[in-house]
């Protein structure tokens, strides 16, 4: 009986090897992957777009950012979130976006539950919280999970010197034919220089990420930011005539990796961390 017990022992314990072996190579081929190499010094990013259908909805759902969503990350030591707007004249709707910096995957998956522990963020964010189905604070929201490039690990939060109103950031999303063909595009960003390119002329890059959940992919995003209109229409002019850029644009490898291609422009509320 003894012999048979140590035998069912080390079945399970084959087993739920067997099982994070498993779990390992789901994730890892998913992008997601932390155990290996530099992998755990990149981060993870939660870019949450609310939808809203008016003005009221826009201020309850500000109120709960600035009021409980906000503190609550500072309390867990998050400080580098930032909430940015829609410029005036877009046309595309009203919205809000919200960009989450994490130290890995887990911290992304345990914030909600840490924030249902979270006393002050519950009382404070009870009006979005709570709120009944027949008023609801948003219309809806989407979610796009990203992880930072090998070659911009870490959020970089911009140091400009103009008012928040006149500053732009400038969100773009880059997709590609094929999953293959991602992965050509984020060689460019980053063996390729593309990365270095936007810091040596000075545009901000806030993040790079390769989009791994989201509703249009294969593809990947990035934010910079600049002072304000005249100063972006000046780095962009600058980074088409750089003689590094169009000598990297006209490698063959490089040619047709973007088969879609949408930019936003954006400003930050006054009480964005960035």
């Amino acid at each position: 009986m003894l012999a048979l017990s140590n035998y069912h022992m080390k079945i399970r314990h084959f087993i739920s090897l067997f099982k994070i072996l498993g779990l390992t190579l789901i994730l890892s081929g998913m992008g997601i992957s932390q155990s290996f190499g530099n992998e755990s010094v990149r981060e993870f990013y939660q870019l949450k777009i609310y939808h809203l259908k008016d003005l009221k909805q826009q201020g309850r759902v500000e109120k709960y950012l600035k009021d409980a969503l906000l503190p609550a990350l500072h309390r867990l030591g998050i400080n580098k979130t930032g909430v940015l707007k829609n410029l005036d004249g877009d046309t595309t709707g009203l919205k809000i976006y919200i960009l989450i910096p994490f130290k890995s995957m887990d911290e992304l998956l345990q914030l909600p539950d840490l924030l249902k522990k979270d006393k002050v963020y519950t009382v404070a964010g009870s009006d979005y919280l709570d709120a009944p189905f027949d008023n609801p604070p948003y219309a809806r929201f989407e979610t796009i999970i990203l992880k930072s490039f090998k070659d911009m690990p870490v959020m970089e939060v911009p140091v400009l010197p103009t008012p928040r109103s006149e500053r732009i950031y400038e969100l773009r999303s880059y997709e590609s034919a094929t999953e293959k063909i991602h992965q050509t595009k984020l060689k460019m960003f980053n063996e390729g220089g593309e990365i270095g390119i936007f810091k040596h002329i000075g545009s901000k890059p806030v993040f790079f990420g390769q989009v791994i959940a989201g509703s249009h992919m294969p593809n990947l995003m990035y934010l910079t930011a600049y002072a304000d209109k005249a100063s972006r229409e000046e780095h962009w002019n600058i980074f088409r005539q750089l003689p590094e850029w169009k000598k990297l644009s006209a490698i063959p490898e490089y040619l047709n990796v973007v088969s879609g291609k949408d930019i936003i422009f954006l400003y930050p509320t006054d009480y964005s961390d960035f």
